[in-house]
């Protein structure tokens, strides 16, 4: 079935595979989060087990909107632990050992994560997909806000 909601299929097929690349971005972040807060151990412990808890509650929400994005354009999502390996410009971490290295490799998928949906945003705005615009400047904010908090951990 075809949709016409203003946007060419040809700029929904281009927004859908953005989407679906950043979505994989976001769930290799959420997993890696998840994974830290499991093992992270030493003096800041507590305080970086229930930090690393609220980002990882968040990006699990953040999968959902961007994957009910891909849905409002008109394309079923993609969706596997291989896909999302295959896809995600998140690199696999080598062994991370302490709590400072963990922190920095989540900062770097934050970043990865924002320089990404910026150029997503970039071109949804450049096809006037204001909800595609919208969602990406609230993510983009939250993954910068996360890496802030991140850095100041370090």
């Amino acid at each position: 079935m075809d949709i016409e909601i203003g946007l060419s299929k040809e700029n929904r097929e281009a927004l859908r595979d953005c989407l679906l690349k950043l979505l994989c971005d976001v769930y290799s972040t959420y997993l890696r989060t998840q994974k830290f807060h499991w093992n992270i151990e030493g003096k800041e412990f507590y305080s970086l087990h229930l930090l690393l808890e609220k980002q990882y509650e968040d990006l699990e929400e953040a999968i959902d909107e961007i994957a009910e994005r891909v849905r409002s354009l008109g394309y079923p999502v993609k969706a596997s632990f291989t896909y999302f390996k295959e896809n995600t410009s998140i690199p696999e971490e080598k062994e991370a050992n302490t709590a400072s290295d963990m922190l920095q490799l989540l900062i770097n998928s934050h970043e990865i994560v924002i320089r990404n949906a910026r150029k997503v945003a970039t071109f949804a705005d450049e096809v006037a997909d204001h909800g595609t615009v919208d969602m990406l400047g609230r993510r983009i904010g939250v993954h910068e806000k996360f890496a802030w908090m991140l850095r100041s951990s370090l």
